[in-house]
């Protein structure tokens, strides 16, 4: 796959802001792109079109020095003169009128502060007074969510502190404890106080400080974070860099992934934190492959608009919030057009991504991953026993965006009504007789890592059945609902290459359950295919097909297991995603040892491998500490 060239990067910047004004009020203000209104209404959907495609326009006029530019300069001028006068029909929603108003409100100050010579500055004393006024009821709002809107907060104060406006040192300094507070292990943030992983981590936890840091007058108020800040950034791309199929396709997984190609902007932000240990090079190249991965799949269309969807429009993929103009914070990931043409990124050498080079196999242990990256087919996947979006011993309902117990580069998980209540694919569930599946969200995880070559890790938990309340309102996370208690569930996987053993026992477990049921992966079009066999027990195999069931193909298929339920005893599966699945047979055999249990699996390769499986219930919970290493 080519690299794309700097050129390459305006060409495709200019197609959206000219796919995007096209929609734009008389006086670019608002920008609405066509098709149904967002949950938030009309006027917050034209904020948002607005202020994201900002983003791009003001990382244009940034990397061209102001020159060339004249008639983006103008109309940028135009619409925040309009945005922000009281008396204008296109005024913008107010951040006292509308939560959502305080997001895009750091997209303007952002902007404001990197195009300052071209846009604040020639702005007339009035509309000047107006857009500090407009931003100022930030100060001192306690309301922001303890999530990745921390950093709307700081970035808006510190450029009200910039001009003059109003702030406060103590609404910063708590801003920038939480973000610590989040820090996890290896340069992972979790988005919240829940298990919150996702591409939030980079297209929000990374980048914002970064380019805060930046931001006029935050040197002041940094002190010595930006060291820990970069250490953090240049940790966490390592780990981010294998998680981009050979494809370029970036993971399917948690929400907002209508923002599709934003998942290239931490790279951009290694690039301008100058991270040690990746080099310019192979950032360029990472976010390149991302942002060619959509554009190579007709992204946007031929109107030059993005739509909700991943590739196309697929309404389902995006949140209940979302409207027409919530896919331009894909401007993100084009951070890198805001470089000059003369920045030595654009000359550096392209470098191959990690699954380009050789199979990659990896422990995330801060959100409980296996990463199996494989070169033959260029896939990479995550087994995935640490991240649900909840709280440990809280239980709630599965989210399929979160909880599944994997996700990859070439499939979706299942997002239709029905896996929000009842998990099939990726998911080891009890199901009673009318077919009702146990949740297993709140679940407590057992230490990810990599040992001679195997990846091992496991959860363990108290699973439910869930009766959801109605809701309109879909965020990401699980449904609510009342729960009744199924039993305990305890999970291993042991993955090598394409293919993960999993493990299963059921204790405790309801007498109105009659299955333990293994799903395999959600496979639709033609990118990979996905198999499941037993190992361990005997099972009946079964398979369902979903029609607009996911972005990838217009029918999704998985595969399952039927396992009857023995109360405490072990089954297992082979579960496999690959372009050519391995057809010779794998074996598992389990003995007991004081420490726990020995897992000896014959893969598919030949290979012989032992895993040791420590007790759980007499292991000490890991402590996941921001300054643990391993």
């Amino acid at each position: 796959m080519p690299d794309w060239t700097r050129e390459d990067w305006l060409a495709f910047a200019d197609r959206l802001l000219d796919g995007s004004r096209v929609w734009a009020s008389e006086n670019f203000a608002r920008i609405t792109p066509p098709g149904a209104s967002g949950g938030y209404g009309r006027d917050v959907d034209g904020l948002e079109g607005f202020t994201r495609t900002l983003l791009i326009a003001g990382f244009r006029i940034a990397g061209a020095r102001g020159e060339g530019v004249d008639e983006l300069i103008a109309q940028c001028l135009r619409g925040i003169a309009a945005g922000v006068d009281p008396a204008n029909t296109e005024r913008w929603v107010l951040l006292t009128e509308h939560p959502q108003a305080k997001v895009e409100a750091a997209s303007i100050a952002l902007v404001l502060d990197l195009t300052r010579p071209w846009l604040w500055e020639a702005l007339d004393e009035t509309t000047r007074e107006r857009l500090v006024a407009y931003l100022a009821p930030v100060v001192g709002d306690d309301s922001y969510p303890r999530t990745n809107w921390l950093w709307f907060r700081v970035v808006v104060q510190t450029f009200l502190r910039s001009v003059g406006g109003p702030w406060s040192a103590d609404d910063i300094a708590e801003d920038l404890a939480l973000h610590d507070r989040l820090s996890r292990a290896d340069g992972w943030i979790s988005d919240g106080e829940e298990r919150s992983f996702d591409h939030y981590v980079g297209w929000a936890l990374h980048l914002y400080p970064i380019l805060w840091g930046r931001m006029q007058g935050a040197a002041d108020l940094a002190g010595d974070r930006a060291a820990a800040d970069r250490e953090r950034l240049d940790r966490y791309l390592l780990d981010a860099r294998a998680l981009v199929g050979a494809d370029g396709s970036p993971l399917l997984q948690g929400r907002s992934l209508i923002y599709r190609f934003a998942a290239a902007a931490p790279f951009w932000a290694g690039v301008l934190a100058e991270v040690p240990s990746t080099t310019p090079g192979a950032l360029r190249t990472a976010a390149s492959r991302i942002v060619a991965h959509f554009a190579d799949r007709g992204v946007p269309g031929a109107d030059g608009v993005l739509t909700l969807g991943w590739h196309g429009q697929w309404r389902a993929l995006a949140q209940s919030y979302s409207g027409p103009g919530s896919p331009y914070w894909a401007a993100k990931g084009l951070l890198g057009i805001a470089l000059p043409a003369d920045h030595p990124v654009w000359s550096a050498p392209a470098e191959p991504l990690p699954i380009e080079t050789g199979d990659d196999l990896r422990a995330i242990s801060a959100a409980g991953w296996i990463v199996s990256g494989t070169r033959a087919d260029g896939i990479v996947r995550i087994v995935n026993h640490g991240t649900d979006h909840a709280v440990e011993g809280v239980p709630s309902s599965d989210s399929p965006l979160y909880a599944r117990l994997g996700y990859s580069t070439a499939t979706s998980p299942l997002l239709d009504d029905a896996a929000w209540h009842d998990p099939l694919d990726q998911s080891v569930a009890l199901v009673d007789a009318e077919g009702r599946a146990t949740h297993r969200s709140g679940m407590r995880p057992i230490e990810a890592l990599v040992v001679d070559g195997v990846g091992a890790a496991g959860s363990i938990g108290g699973i439910h059945w869930i009766e959801a309340e109605p809701t309109v309102h879909r965020h990401g996370s699980g449904l609510p609902g009342a729960t009744t208690s199924a039993g305990e569930l305890e999970l291993r996987s042991l993955v090598r290459g394409p293919w993960e053993v999993r493990l299963a026992r059921a204790t405790g477990t309801d007498p109105r359950a009659v299955t333990l049921r293994v799903g395999g992966w959600a496979v639709a079009g033609s990118e990979a295919s996905g198999s499941i066999a037993p190992l361990l027990g005997e099972a009946v195999s079964g398979s369902e097909r979903r029609a607009d069931a996911g972005p990838l193909g217009d029918e999704t298929v998985v595969a399952y297991l039927d396992f009857p339920v023995v109360d405490g005893a072990w089954i297992a599966a082979l579960v496999t995603l690959a372009d050519r699945p391995e057809t010779r047979p794998a074996s598992l055999s389990l003995a007991p040892r004081a420490e726990g249990v020995a897992a000896t699996v014959s893969w598919p390769d030949g290979r012989r491998t032992t895993t040791v499986l420590p007790d759980p219930r007499s292991a000490l919970a890991v402590e996941r500490h921001p300054d643990r290493t391993r």
